[in-house]
């Protein structure tokens, strides 16, 4: 740290009275009829002077994975004058009282701490930022800290126009707008107010004022506005903006599901269908887009892949609440309060010991777009309420990831496998942390993994539990006859043609003793392969439809259920496997299951044998049949 009074005396010398734009674009002119030039070779040896002589980046903003958190989003207020329908309930969501809310010597006092340590970019973000009445004198003041580069604002774009000027002159030079349509009764329907013109104005007099470029950005959301990709594309024929279009991201009070998503490689390919020339740009340190440029269009388009290509590797984001807390991570739902240990007296190092925590806390990456979607986090208008002000994540009920996913919506004619080889290849679900967990007393995270499908009409996910008989059950009545052979003793299939349908019921189990290396790290989901305990799950479900390929004498059945279960036993270090099949024939589906937790064991192996070879497959058997002719089964 001593070497960072000298890292500033030397940017107070470099100092100029022209500062950058955070776009992207070296030399950016904000002022018209002034030559772009000098200030993109003044930037240049700035930045050739300061990556020799910057002092070492902050140990309290650097993670367990070397990432350098030089980025904070802090947020002026919960409060928008528009309705987002991805961004709050239609009813608004409760208020923070305007006590709770960080004062603006609060703001400016964690600015400059996190200045300080190496933040050297700051955007400020709401609810609707502008709202604020002494948002141009935040900004005024935040340009007067040393070492920070760049004062960003995102917005809605309403009052924009108006206060543009006065926030320019006081030092803002990052401008990012929300559009998510360019036509007006769209936008009224969008956003549940009027404003598209003043939106519009904004842009406008963003670019004459010289922001270059202005960065646009459009929420895609499937049956509302990606047929109009094309229409925002081309505006950057002409105007110096970067529209970035943002895949749809779930929040509380959005109403988010799969089907709304329109991912990144979908978005891109409508567009080289009607540019083919599309050129891809290099991507920038820390950047959150893949950008794009159309040879001899003025500006370019992004895409930001937060769902289905996450960029966690390079994420150098902090946040802060307009209550005053930091969000490590926008997906998670940890957060720690700065405003109460600020009004408790606490010092600048006490202040940093809580901020270096929780920053060592942040993990790898986010979860998955399908564990994103039920997990409980702010509504995104509050992001940038406290649910949570612990520290480590709540319980999250156990979910089904096939109702997730909407099993029973998919065409028909999509076969299984190639939907799972869709899903693991753009969503990457094998990078996905924890599905469900629970926290036990000790404090070791628990994990559940359900995956059910169903094709009953209005399905419900039944355990098997439920399956089993309220009454005794008859004895098993076991044949003396091997019924898979023939007379003479050769292998043959037995004929059920003759036998009355009736509802078949199965339970199997299976139980993978891991040691304690391997166990830890699925418990963690630190395996380098992926998430054990998904991938097992998709196995487990497609073995059991396949089972009638993989054994030669079984009859195919055509199952009306599935569903797979994974859970971790911490005293045996071992996960525990439970497959259960439904359907409606002539034949049980007892082999189905077995096959089920056989094949979902076997996946857990393959993903572990790299760390050790000490593994054991057991107990695998059948729990429990119910509707064959020779009477129900149920092991005790």
């Amino acid at each position: 740290m001593a070497a960072r009074p000298v890292f500033q005396m030397l940017w107070r010398v470099l100092r100029t009275s022209a500062r950058s734009c955070s776009s992207g674009a070296t030399g950016t002119q904000l002022h018209p009829g002034v030559s772009s030039q000098p200030a993109a070779e003044v930037l240049s040896s700035r930045r050739q002077f300061l990556r020799k002589h910057a002092a070492p980046f902050s140990a309290f903003l650097t993670d367990n994975f070397d990432r350098q958190h030089s980025y904070l989003r802090i947020s002026l207020t919960e409060k928008c004058n528009l309705r987002c329908q991805y961004c709050m309930p239609e009813e608004g969501v409760p208020l923070t009282p305007k006590a709770d809310l960080l004062t603006t010597e609060e703001v400016l006092t964690l600015a400059r701490l996190f200045v300080r340590e190496g933040v050297d970019k700051i955007r400020l973000t709401g609810g609707e930022p502008l709202i604020r009445p002494d948002v141009v004198d935040i900004v005024a003041q935040l340009h007067q800290l040393e070492g920070l580069r760049t004062i960003g604002v995102t917005t809605n774009g309403i009052n924009l126009a108006r206060l543009l000027p006065k926030l320019q002159k006081a030092g803002l030079n990052a401008i990012n707008i929300s559009l998510d349509t360019l036509v007006p009764a769209k936008f009224e329907f969008i956003v549940r107010r009027r404003g598209f013109h003043k939106v519009m104005e904004g842009i406008h007099k963003a670019i004459e004022l010289g922001y270059n470029p202005v960065k646009v950005n459009c929420v895609v959301m499937r049956g509302l506005n990606e047929d109009e990709l094309l229409d925002f594309v081309a505006l950057t024929e002409g105007l110096p903006l970067d529209v970035r279009f943002i895949e749809y991201m779930p929040f509380d009070g959005n109403k988010w599901n799969f089907k709304k998503m329109v991912s990144y490689k979908e978005m891109l390919d409508t567009v080289q269908q009607r540019w083919p020339e599309l050129e891809k740009l290099p991507e920038e340190e820390s950047s959150t887009a893949k950008a794009f440029k159309i040879p001899g269009f003025q500006g370019q388009i992004s895409f930001i892949t937060s769902m289905s290509e996450h960029f966690c590797g390079s994420c150098n984001r902090l946040r802060i609440t307009a209550d005053g807390n930091l969000k490590v991570c926008l997906f998670g739902n940890s957060e720690v309060s700065l405003r109460d240990h600020l009004r408790m007296g606490a010092s600048e190092e006490e202040l940093l010991r809580i901020i270096g925590a929780a920053v060592g806390r942040k993990k790898r990456q986010h979860a998955g777009m399908f564990n994103i979607s039920q997990m409980k986090n702010r509504p995104m208008i509050l992001i940038e309420l406290p649910l949570m002000h612990q520290d480590s994540p709540p319980a999250i009920p156990r979910i089904s990831f096939w109702d997730a996913l909407c099993v029973q919506n998919l065409r028909p004619r999509v076969s299984f496998s190639n939907q799972v080889a869709t899903l693991w290849k753009g969503c990457g679900v094998l990078k996905t942390p924890l599905l469900a967990q629970q926290w036990l007393g000790s404090g070791l995270a628990q994990r559940h993994y359900s995956s059910s499908l169903d094709s009953a009409t209005n399905p419900k996910c039944l355990s098997p539990r439920s399956w089993a008989p309220t009454t005794p059950s008859e004895p098993v009545l076991p044949s003396d006859q091997l019924t898979h052979v023939d007379t003479q003793g050769r292998a043959s299939m037995v004929d059920v043609g003759r036998k009355p349908d009736t509802e078949r019921m199965a339970v199997a189990s299976a139980v993978v003793l891991l040691g304690p290396v391997a166990f830890q790290l699925i418990q963690q989901n630190q395996l380098k392969k992926g998430d054990a305990l998904m991938v097992a799950q998709l196995a487990g479900v497609q073995a059991a439809k396949l089972t009638s390929q993989l054994i030669p004498l079984c009859h195919h059945v055509a199952l009306s259920h599935v569903q797979v279960q994974l859970e971790l036993d911490n005293t045996r270090h071992a996960v525990v496997i439970q497959g259960s099949c439904r359907a409606r024939g002539p034949t049980g589906v007892e082999m189905e299951a077995l096959t089920s937790a056989a094949v979902a064991a076997l996946t857990v192996y393959d993903m572990c044998k790299a760390v050790s070879r000490d593994i054991v497959l057991e107990e695998i058997k059948l729990i429990s049949k119910t509707g064959g002719q020779r009477g129900d089964f149920h092991r005790t």
